[in-house]
């Protein structure tokens, strides 16, 4: 005869719920205000701001101040508009981030599974640099990329930020594959299998939600680092966040607030997209492998 015991269910209080929505609808809204604001802005027609406010209600709609952002606004001495800067930073950020991304991997693999003397220290110092400041190594990086004749080039971008960012690839990779059992490797060992055998074939088939997270976090890294842009580029060669700089400090004529919102917001877009379509990949691969049990 078995006895059971009755269950008991929580029951949420009305009252604490709606507090709680009510706090999460209050802060929803206050984060999303400014994006708001800088989409109706850049929906005015440039005679709308005439006499008024920058902050009001349009008068009439126009996408004219799209249009003008991609296509037409003055960058400096170039009238090209955002379009041709927007290459540049996808050809910067799709390889240093891939780059970044596989050397952490590796990393990772090698100093959480295959120890070796001075694996710790190898790794302590490997993580120190992500806290190095980015203005700590502008000079000595300017010297090397002159010496190597990738100064003021798109290569000379995609190798910076490819170094910079292997420090943090290595701690989430290290981190993650800290969790995966030794026993994994020991038996591929056993069975006659090397480094790359088992990287290829063990490591890298459960490692995808990882990846995701170190491809998105490079990806937003790099799409929004100014410093390194502006440092070591220039002219046509500059990122788009670079470029976006130099349209809003640009100015002939009456200033178009219109069409600096709508660069803005035409610059955020490729991040906004990968956080809308992939932030839930991005807060599984964090929380993987943090409870274990």
């Amino acid at each position: 005869m078995t006895s059971s015991q009755p269950r008991t269910v929580e029951r949420t209080n009305p009252v604490a719920r709606v507090v709680l929505y009510a706090v999460l609808l209050s802060l929803a809204l206050f984060f999303l205000a400014p994006l708001a604001l800088m989409l109706i802005t850049s929906l005015r027609p440039t005679e709308d701001f005439r006499g008024q406010s920058i902050i009001s209600w349009p008068g009439a709609w126009s996408l004219y101040a799209w249009t003008k952002a991609w296509g037409e606004a003055c960058i400096g001495t170039r009238c090209v508009g955002l379009k041709a800067y927007y290459l540049n930073s996808f050809m910067i950020v799709i390889p240093a981030a891939i780059f970044s991304t596989a050397l952490g991997a590796i990393n990772g693999f090698t100093l959480s599974k295959l120890r070796f003397p001075g694996s710790n220290l190898l790794f302590i110092l490997i993580v120190f640099g992500v806290f190095i400041p980015y203005q700590a190594i502008l000079i000595p990086a300017a010297q090397l990329l002159g010496k190597l004749g990738l100064l003021n080039t798109i290569w000379g971008l995609i190798l910076v930020q490819s170094v910079y960012g292997i420090p943090i690839c290595t701690l989430f990779f290290r981190n993650y594959y800290a969790s995966i059992p030794d026993e994994l490797i020991k038996a591929a060992k056993i069975d006659g299998a090397g480094y790359w055998t088992i990287f290829f074939s063990i490591i890298l088939p459960l490692s995808p939600p990882i990846i995701a997270v170190t491809l998105i976090w490079q990806f937003t890294a790099i799409w929004n680092d100014f410093l390194f842009g502006v440092t070591f580029s220039s002219g046509a060669s500059q990122p788009v966040i670079v470029a976006l700089n130099n349209l809003v400090n640009t100015t002939f004529g009456v200033k178009e607030y219109n069409v600096d919102m709508a660069g803005t917001i035409i610059t955020a877009l490729p991040t906004l997209v990968i956080y809308v379509l992939a932030g839930k990949y991005f807060v599984r691969g964090l929380t993987v492998g943090s409870v274990k049990g």
